[in-house]
Order: structure tokens, then sequence, then C-alpha cells
């Protein structure tokens, strides 16, 4: 679609006074298919010309009816439009033989190369289960991580566990008063969470254990000994822990800068905040008034001396941009948390730093169950764990039955299973809150991880019985494909690297989630009216070809989300 784009591009501003580049980005792709493959809007031109949009695109066209381009065949006038249609054998041919010479690398560009992107996501609280409400932030940065990379960044991940605060002070005093050594071994961090759920069901009781927790917190920030080695202990075993859930994702980070790695910095930041001048003391606390920009005000310190976490907010984003000199800095992070990310951009902000605008929260929606909203505290929680293993489990049953002498049914359930989870979620626009329903989550049916892995898997047998030359590219083949199906379907191949793009500058892997549930609707139409192996001679060719090229594609999408393309299923 680029070099269509480029060539009309060329062509109009050869005849209109603006520049190609100025043209390319106003053209469009029509609604209807019928109306064109590009659309030129001549609204732009009426100032100029004096005349009706209508009427421009009615001379346009005229002066152009005589003339036909290398990838397109024909122009028309539709109201204000000038629609130009693709000329299908050499559009065709130059789309399939890109993907064929890309490879894994189709859709990859370019534009990020030597720019820096780090990306904020997962962030589970140590001591406390990976829940499937962590499911969003980790998919969703990941995705994104995987989508700015093809783009040419460099994408650094940085895991911000939680892993300081007062809730550490309360599982120093369960595990002091009730713990049991040989059931933190076991299983350490479903054991640390029910400690945490018997701290707060006895705290209702007793309101003295408040008191001890937080006077246990106040000496792991003064750094008792016996305070940190409980605390590096619960930290240990929690990573130990998650990194069986983030391997089992195929999921790893650059950096596991928790909240902690801050604290040395914080004295710095508190100072840096005075002397801007744009904080000051309210009733013995240090506060940033940000009523003057439209937000409320802002602590940094407690009147007893204790820091907040939006000071460790402010250390952390000061070194990574000291650290890795992003261009781009991501906060994968629910959508409750606006308010406070846009008073952390305003406050790095008013302390000078003009690469706050390079700052952006990307914040999702809540994952919701029938019963309500998740609780740790309640011990209301969704094991991401249990989902996984429970989607795995279903489809190796549904593989079982419908392809009991598939050779590898276990890597084919991890890919389906994983891929179910991963894309319930990236399938949806990351604003909308979910509601967790089992039947939805584990439905293999429709739109799909599963319906776009087995068009995968179907164009792979196909090409296994066609043998190894149609792995051979053949221009006079590529240029036969003309029939209805096949066009639409290389008109959706080609569009692959603006829809990357387009992901990327709204931070929306729904985008390419949604688009390959278009591929693969458009590769089935295609495959029932057109046949493959039953053809002959170059059309033939060329239809393996072309489905060769719909393999690669959905292959490279689904890369794109974290999600494997199985060869068989």
């Amino acid at each position: 679609m680029q070099k269509l784009k480029e060539e009309i591009s060329l062509l109009l501003s050869s005849c209109l006074p603006l520049e190609p580049a100025v043209i390319e980005d106003l053209l469009e792709i029509p609604p209807d298919p019928n109306f064109g493959d590009l659309a030129f809007p001549c609204f732009t031109l009426a100032k100029t010309y004096k005349k009706a949009p209508a009427l421009i695109a009615d001379e346009l066209a005229a002066g152009l009816t005589a003339q036909k381009g290398v990838y397109w065949g024909r122009v028309t006038a539709g109201g204000p439009y000038l629609n130009f249609f693709i000329a299908p054998e050499a559009y065709g041919r130059e789309v399939l033989r890109e993907v064929w010479k890309e490879g894994e690398k189709y859709g990859h560009c370019a534009i990020g190369k030597g720019r820096n992107v780090t990306i904020d996501y997962s962030s589970p609280n140590i001591a406390k289960p990976f829940g499937i409400g962590h499911i969003r932030s980790t998919v969703i940065g990941h995705a994104l991580y995987l989508i700015f990379r093809a783009l040419g960044y460099s994408s650094i991940g940085v895991n911000h566990l939680g892993d300081w605060g007062t809730q550490f002070g309360k599982l120093i005093v369960a595990y002091k008063r009730w713990g049991d050594e040989d059931q933190l071994e076991a299983d350490p961090v479903d054991y640390l969470y029910r400690l945490y759920v018997k701290f707060h069901q006895c705290a209702e009781e007793d309101s003295s254990l408040e008191d001890e927790a937080r006077l246990w917190f106040k000496k792991l920030e003064e750094e008792n000994c016996e305070a940190v080695d409980y605390w590096n202990r619960f930290r240990r075993l929690s990573l130990e822990n998650y990194a069986l859930i983030y391997q089992l994702l195929g999921i790893e980070f650059e950096h596991y800068h928790g909240e902690s790695h801050y604290n040395k910095m914080l004295d710095d930041v508190i100072e840096l905040v005075l002397e801007k001048g744009i904080a000051e003391e309210s009733e013995g606390a240090l506060i940033v008034d940000l009523e003057p920009h439209g937000l409320p005000p802002v602590m940094l310190r407690k009147k007893d001396g204790a820091t907040l976490y939006i000071t460790r907010d402010l250390a952390a984003a000061i070194y990574r941009k000291n650290t890795f000199d992003f261009a781009l800095s991501l906060y994968v992070v629910g959508a409750e948390q606006t308010l406070h990310f846009q008073q952390l951009f305003k406050v790095l902000e008013l302390l000078g730093f003009k690469w706050a605008k390079d700052c952006v929260h990307v914040p999702f929606g809540l994952i919701r169950f029938k019963e309500g909203r998740m609780s740790t505290r309640a011990g209301k929680i969704v094991l991401l764990e249990e989902v996984l293993k429970r989607s795995i489990d279903m489809a190796r049953d549904i593989i079982e039955e419908k392809n009991p002498d598939l050779a590898d049914k276990e890597r084919a359930a991890l890919a389906v299973g994983l891929g179910a989870v991963r894309f319930g979620d990236l399938s949806n626009d990351r604003i909308k809150n979910i509601e967790f329903d089992w039947e939805k989550v584990l439905d293999f049916s429709g739109e799909t991880a599963a319906y776009i892995q087995y068009a995968h898997a179907r164009i792979c047998s196909i090409l296994r019985k066609a043998g190894p030359d149609c792995g051979n590219w053949n221009d006079q083949a590529a240029s036969l494909l003309i029939k209805e199906e096949e066009i639409m379907l290389i008109k959706t191949l080609a569009i692959l690297p603006e829809k990357i793009v387009a992901a990327a500058e709204v931070y929306r892997p729904s985008i390419i989630a949604r688009y390959l549930v278009d591929v693969a609707r458009e590769f089935n139409r295609f495959y029932h009216n057109c046949p493959v192996l039953s053809s002959t001679g170059e059309l033939q060719r060329g239809r393996l070809l072309l489905i060769g090229a719909t393999r690669q594609v959905i292959a490279n999408g689904l890369a794109l989300l974290g999600i494997e393309a199985p060869h068989e299923m």
C-alpha cells in the first residue's frame, strides 16, 4: 500500500500546489471498496481554486482518465473525493514480493532507530499472588514492547515491583506470630498471601496489630537487620514464583527496579523540589500546589518525614531518563491511576524537565467479576496461574478430540491455551473494562486466537502437501491473482505495516489483534472460493505464493502480541 500511496502522491503533486508528503498524509482508505482503494479528499483545494470540492474532483478525474500508473489502474470522482483503484496484477505482485522478501521482518521498519523507549508494565506486589488482574498490564505492556521493537526502537522493559510499604510491616508481624517455616518453603507466595489476609481479619478485632505493623515497617526503613532479612527473603521467594509465570508467558524484563530501588534517591528529589521553589509546607507536610493547573495538590512528604508513592515515582522517572535517555517513557497502569500520573507529569514539568512531555500513561480498564472487584485483603482473587493452566488443559482436551494423532499435542495446547488468554485481553480496546468470564476466556470459536492460529496451521498443512517448490518466487504466477477474493486478501496483507505504526501511535495492540481477525476471515473466504491444490500450473503456484504470504503475515502479527503461531493443531 505504501508504494501505491507514493505513486499517487507524486502524480498529484505534478498537477496540484501540494508537496507529495502532504498529499500522502491526506490520502484515505474509503469505507467501501467499491469507492476505490485510496481516495484523495479535495476539500483542502476549495479555497485555492475557489470551486466546490466535488467539481475539483471531477476535473482532476477527467484529466487523469487517459493515464495509468504502475500500481493503480483507473481513477474516478465520487463527490468531493478522487478515487484510485489498484492495478491488480502489478499491485498484487509487488505486495507478495515484499512479504516474501522481508519474511519475519515484513511490517517492521526503522522509524525508531537509535531511540530508546522504556515500558513500565506488569508490576506485581511482592508477597501477593499473581492475580488475573495483573494480566492486563502484563500482556498490553509486553505487546507494546514488541510493537515498538518492530519499529526500530530499543525497547526497555521495567518491572516496577511493589516491594515497599506498610504491607511489609504487616507481613513481618503476621509471620512472627503465626508463621510456619515448612509452609513458607512449600508454597511461599500463597502462604504469605494467606498470612496477609489473616492479619487483616485479626486486625479488625485487635487494632494494636496495625500499630505493631507500622513499627516494623519503620524498622525496615531504618535498615534494622531482622526486618531487612525478612523483607529480602519475602522478595526473593516472590520473584522466584513470578519468574515461573513470566517464563510460561515468554516474557523477560531488562530491569526489575521496584519501589525500594529508589529509596536512596528520595532525599535528592525533595532537595530538588525545594530548590526549584515549587513546594510549600502545609500542616507540617510538604506539598506541591497543582490547583493553578487544574489538579489537586500532591503530597511529597508527610509531617512525620515519610515519603509517598509519588515521591518514588519522581525519583524513578529521573533515574530512567538519566540511565536510559528515553525518547518515550510508557507507564502501562490501570485507568484508576490517571490522576496520579497527571500529577506526576505536571510536577516533572514544573521541575523544568522538558522530557516530561515524553512520559505517557497508557491506561486500561479493570477486569471485573460477577461477584465484584478483587480484593487481596479480603482474600478474593483469581490466580493468573490457575487461569493459564485451565486454558491449556481445555486446549489439550479439544486437540485430543479433534486431532488425536497430532505429534506434539503439548506444544499445540500451550500455544492455543496461552494464546486464548492473551488474545482475549488484547482484542479488546484496552480502555474498556472486561468482565472476566471463564466461558468467554476459554471459548475457542469465533474471533479468538484459536481462529487465527487455525488459519495459520491450515496454510502450513497445504504448503506441506504442495511440496518444497512452493517456496520459490515467481513473478508471472504472482501476476495471475486477479479474482476478487485474491485481491481482497492481498489488500489486507498489504496494510500490516500501517497497522503496526497505528498501534504504536495510540498504544493499542488491539489494532493488530482485530487486523489479524480480518486476515483470517479474508483467507477463509479466499480458500472457500479459490481452490489451491486442485488448481493447476502457474495459477496454483500463484495461489501458493499468496497463502504463503498470508501465513507469514499471521505469524508476524501474532508474534507482536506475544502469541505463537503453531504449524499443526
